[in-house]
């Protein structure tokens, strides 16, 4: 019988890629079996249901670092996400990994970010015990949310890249851990280029030291701490950096941290976004009757706070205006 497209893939995979790459064939699978596709492996499936999710299309109008740029330039939620795949796919070429396993993980892992940013996470783990993090709910949102309920029935294995993807547990796979990697060269560097867009910082603002070892622009950066994964991981069963790159781009982190991220130049609004997210919790908290259809489920099955929680964080931030500024501003008089 003849192969198929997807069979013929496989094949290739085994002879291309490194011993230590999670092969398509060899995935721990789904939650709920299906056929095999017959063109595309599991991985490249996951990646077109990503793609083709509500939750990825919000991306577009959820927050990275500055709330509503109104500049066509600025970074969303979205444009984050492609960079961090680009970057995640590089590497993995680089190390003859699974580009595939890689792309799915990379272009799932911020789903289930709230509105604002890291503001409205802040927001919601405020208002309920245990906290919220958005990792978390990025799992949530291919497990339980997207298909009308069903989920996106991932493979094991990009589940794991999505929620490992920040700091905590490390990723079964080397393609999970290059995701935690890419995120964090992705928006170190595009939050540099936002924030110099914006006038925040200016390029000698940076540390020499730091420029000396990663580089002096955008493209400079990203090819070093690239390339440095790349040859620091080799052979070996882990994902690393070089102890001296390793250390300047903690130091640059920490740089943004003190002059980007801590600024109310560029951060000074963000307590009205949080402030925004909780009157919106405690509202749909207490008119539950209020919330979507596809809740109530939710609702009936797993009580309030998951549904509110639910609901919230998968707004956009002009949604979440748009719902605020109907529950909490009061409409002028329009009769003349």
């Amino acid at each position: 019988m003849e192969q198929t497209i997807r069979e013929r893939t496989e094949a290739l995979e085994r002879q291309t890629l490194s011993p230590r790459a999670c092969l398509s064939a060899d995935s721990k699978g789904r939650a709920v079996d299906i056929p095999p596709c017959p063109m595309r492996t599991c991985f490249q499936r996951d990646v077109d249901r990503v793609v083709h999710c509500k939750s990825f299309r919000r991306l577009k109008h959820k927050t990275q670092v500055f709330l509503q740029p109104e500049g066509d330039h600025y970074r969303t939620r979205m444009t984050h996400t492609l960079e961090v795949s680009r970057i995640a796919r590089t590497m993995a070429r680089g190390l003859r990994l699974n580009e595939d396993l890689t792309e799915a993980a990379a272009l799932a892992h911020d789903l289930g970010h709230t509105p604002f940013g890291h503001a409205g996470e802040r927001a919601l783990s405020r208002m309920v015990e245990g906290g919220f993090r958005h990792f978390e709910q990025s799992l949530r949102v291919v497990d339980r949310l997207e298909n009308e309920g069903a989920g996106l029935n991932l493979c094991h294995e990009v589940r794991d890249g999505i929620l490992c993807h920040t700091s905590g547990r490390i990723a079964e796979t080397l393609e999970g851990q290059l995701v935690r990697f890419a995120d964090k060269i992705a928006y170190i560097n595009h939050d540099i280029d936002d924030a110099m867009r914006g006038g925040v910082i200016f390029p000698t603002d940076i540390p020499v030291h730091i420029s000396q070892t990663l580089g002096y622009t955008h493209g400079e950066r990203i090819e070093t701490l690239t390339m440095d994964i790349i040859r620091s991981s080799g052979e070996g069963d882990a994902i690393q950096q070089s102890p001296a790159v390793a250390q300047a781009m903690a130091e640059l982190r920490q740089f943004m941290f003190q002059s980007v991220y801590f600024n109310p130049l560029a951060k000074g609004e963000e307590g009205k976004a949080e402030d925004m997210i909780c009157l919106l919790y405690e509202y749909y908290y207490k008119h539950t009757d209020k919330l979507p259809s596809e809740y109530q489920d939710i609702l009936m099955r797993e009580g309030e706070q998951r549904a509110v929680l639910d609901f919230i964080a998968g707004m956009t931030d002009t949604y979440a205006v748009e719902q605020f500024n109907d529950l909490f501003i009061p409409t002028g008089w329009m009769v003349k």
